[in-house]
């Protein structure tokens, strides 16, 4: 290394930045494809300029029909204007510099890579935290899933549980002919294996079978359904019949899709849109923990939804450059502006399991 640092100076400490020759190809981290933006509605995006700000919206009107005899006097009916509002409550942000000796005398555009990078990191917390709370889980401090047991602002159906989704669109182990375990607080999972088995244990293709016809029963619309499952669930369900994944039959317009936003084909299953990601709750070890009895320790969560289901507003309100007044360096910085709501509970599913 051409240059030293002064002491306490931590910024790129392995002085990869000085002119040696090394390869022109750096090592990129994986991009998780993001899916949040695909499946929530973005009506209500607006103009969000600072964090607290929010969108009222108008729930939409029950109507009365009633019977009709020749010379009955009608009446009109007294519509609703009950709202409830998205908030944007959350907000992340990410910073750094880059000194003007490492930028003169890299053999590679730090700030490039590592703006590149943190647009990355922004959207792959916001799609982690959306998909958290449209499937009734949060993160605590120590960065573990919880469930979410607070309300955000006011509920779309008071009678929704806490989390604001309904009780009996929560899929678990006594949904499939199993016993929960009753050992914890917990619910039991789904144990889940290719075709079925003995016992509660499940194929994912009869999940997704109840998933829908509760959609049915719920009068949720068929255009614009959709599931998001990790890779584990998707890995039983390829072992089960690989013909519903498979991505080489995506063509067309929509055979990129998998790379911009997780979606896998352009095929539908069971009249739901197809995604993969890794952003979904878990707890303790996950999905691909075996249990043929189910388990309330060790277990993952797929969702299942509508489009209309929930709204999302968000930005990056604010990305600036400037010179650090302390050293010779430019400084980036950014902050992401962001809120959610779920809209229609009686359009959203959830499923917990694990590998049987």
């Amino acid at each position: 290394m051409a240059f030293g640092s002064a002491g306490g100076y931590n910024n790129l400490p392995n002085g990869n930045f000085s002119p040696v020759i090394y390869s022109q190809k750096v090592q990129k981290s994986f991009r998780n494809s993001s899916v949040v933006e695909d499946i929530t509605n973005t009506d209500y995006m607006g103009e969000i300029a600072n964090f607290g700000d929010s969108v009222r919206i108008i729930k939409e009107p029950e109507i009365t029909v009633s019977s009709y005899l020749r010379g009955t006097s009608v009446a009109a009916q007294d519509l609703s204007d009950a709202d409830f509002s998205l908030v944007v409550d959350q907000a992340n942000y990410f910073m750094f510099k880059i000194d003007d000796i490492e930028a003169a005398h890299s053999h590679v555009n730090f700030m490039d890579l590592a703006t590149d990078r943190a647009a990355f990191r922004l959207r792959d917390t916001f799609d982690a935290e959306v998909l958290g709370y449209l499937a009734g889980w949060e993160k605590n401090n120590s960065g573990d899933w919880i469930r979410r047991t607070a309300v955000n602002g006011s509920k779309a159906d008071t009678t929704a549980d806490n989390d604001e989704l309904l009780a009996a669109n929560k899929l678990d182990i006594t949904d499939f002919g199993g016993t929960d375990l009753g050992v914890q607080t917990e619910t039991t999972s789904i144990p889940v294996a290719a075709n079925g088995g003995s016992g509660a244990i499940t194929s994912p293709l009869a999940i997704l079978n109840r998933i829908a016809r509760k959609m049915d029963e719920a009068n949720v619309d068929t255009e614009g359904r959709w599931f998001v499952a990790d890779p584990v669930f998707f890995e039983i369900l390829m072992d089960e019949s690989s013909k519903f994944v498979d991505n080489d039959f995506a063509g067309g317009q929509d055979a990129g899709d998998i790379i911009r936003n997780g979606r896998v084909g352009s095929a539908l299953v069971r009249g739901m849109r197809v995604y993969k990601s890794n952003n979904l709750p878990f707890i303790g070890t996950g999905s691909g923990t075996s249990a043929s009895a189910g388990s309330e320790t060790n277990f993952g969560v797929i969702v299942a939804g509508h489009d209309s289901a929930v709204a999302t507003a968000q930005q990056i309100d604010k990305t600036e450059s400037y010179r650090d007044t302390a050293s010779f360096a430019d400084i980036v910085r950014g902050m992401q502006l962001y809120g959610r709501k779920i809209l229609r509970p009686e359009a959203l599913f959830t499923a917990c399991y694990n590998q049987a």
